[in-house]
Parts: structure tokens; sequence; C-alpha cells
């Protein structure tokens, strides 16, 4: 699998070489990714943290001062053009692309957050082998490399395959992820700054159920995304 995917990313590098790329909002030219400059720069930023946990009850998530540790900052607002490079990133074989929206995310943190870890939202077996990869953990990569913060894989694993959780309510979510994600390292993450990195925060339910993992174990955790789908 791995191996297809790496001849599927060769051949389309040989095609964006040979032919220019068109910008998936203007229709003009965009040499080095689905999306020119110039609509890159005109998706909407956040300047606010969200709470994980008020998202996944469904109540509002802006301004929470109840629930310490669950804090969840996003570069940008999720929208059409935000979604062609979720999606590149994602399905489109594109993890090339991590090492540019790493600077949104970059820049959306906090200016005096200095993690003593970077880690990502893990992703099943199944769906990883599916993928080749899992882009929360390319993107984290990315951060941490921008952040010059050590990078520690795999601190989180998911322990079984979860359904989708767009169409689930608060308790089936909840219900969904209980039990499925596990801190594989708590003595090496106990009374650390960790930085937690995902592509999209949606529900907020998985977002939530690592950082109370994270806080199980004792450690100081904030998550990092790319874009918040409304």
């Amino acid at each position: 699998m791995r191996v297809l995917h790496a001849l599927e990313s060769l051949r389309r590098g040989v095609i964006e070489l040979a032919f220019p790329q068109r910008c998936a909002g203007c229709a003009g030219e965009s040499p080095h990714g689905p999306l020119c400059p110039a609509c890159v720069g005109s998706i909407p930023r956040l300047s606010f943290e969200l709470c994980a946990r008020c998202l996944a009850a469904e109540r509002e998530p802006i301004g929470c001062a109840v629930h310490r540790g669950y804090g969840v900052w996003a570069a940008w607002v999720y929208d059409e053009r935000a979604a062609v490079l979720v999606h590149a990133l994602k399905y489109g074989g594109r993890p090339g692309l991590a090492g540019v929206l790493a600077v949104a995310v970059v820049d959306a943190l906090p200016p005096a957050l200095r993690p003593d870890l970077v880690i990502d939202v893990p992703l099943h077996a199944a769906r990883r082998r599916e993928r080749g990869y899992n882009q929360a953990a390319v993107l984290a990569d990315a951060v941490a490399t921008r952040l010059q913060a050590p990078r520690l894989p795999g601190a989180l694993a998911r322990t079984r395959p979860t359904r989708e959780q767009a169409r689930l309510g608060p308790r089936e979510r909840r219900a969904n992820l209980a039990g499925a994600i596990r801190v594989t390292c708590p003595e090496v993450l106990a009374e650390r700054t960790v930085l937690l990195v995902d592509d999209v925060v949606t529900s907020g339910s998985t977002l939530e159920a690592c950082l109370a993992a994270l806080a199980g174990c004792g450690a100081r955790a904030i998550a990092a995304a790319l874009a918040w789908a409304q």
C-alpha cells in the first residue's frame, strides 16, 4: 500500500512539473499547491480559543473559563478554500503540503506557547493503511519543526476503530470514543506542556477524548488545528 502511494505521489509530481497547476479558488496559476497565495490569504482566520468540551456538548465554545485543559486554537474557518487544502492533505496524497499549512497553525497559537512536546491525534491502523499516512501526524511533524520543539510520535493510540462522528449526537459521540484513545507513555507526558495537533476540529469530540486522556496522565495540554468546521 505504501509503495502504491509513493508511486502515485511520484506520478502527480511529474504531472505538476510538466503542466502548470490551476488554483481551485480563482483558476489562476498555482505552481506550488492547489490554491494560489492570494486565495490562501483570503481564508477567514480565527483569533480566539475554542473549548473542545463545550464543542462536544454542543454548547458555546468561545470564551469558556470552566474547562481548563480543553483549549483549541484553530487557524482558519473551514470554508470551500480551506476544504481544498484539507482534502489534498488528507485524501489527495499530498503530505508535502503540511510544511506550508503548519505556518498557519503556528501563527494561530499564543505567542508565549513553548511546548515541551508536540504530538498528533492518532488514526486507527486500518484507516492509516487506507491513506498511507496519518495527516495529523505529518502536520504535527511540520508544526514541531516550525516551533523547534521536540516531536513525540505515537504518544496517543486508538485502541479500536470508531464510527464517523459527524452524524452522531453528543451522547453517541462520547460513547463512540469511550475507551478508544489511550496514552502510550504516561510517564513521559506527565507534567509536560503538550501541543496536540489535528487537521480539522468539527464536533470537538475527538479532541475532547484526546485531551481528557492527556489530563488523566498529568500532562498540561493544548490543541491546535488547521481549521474549525462550524
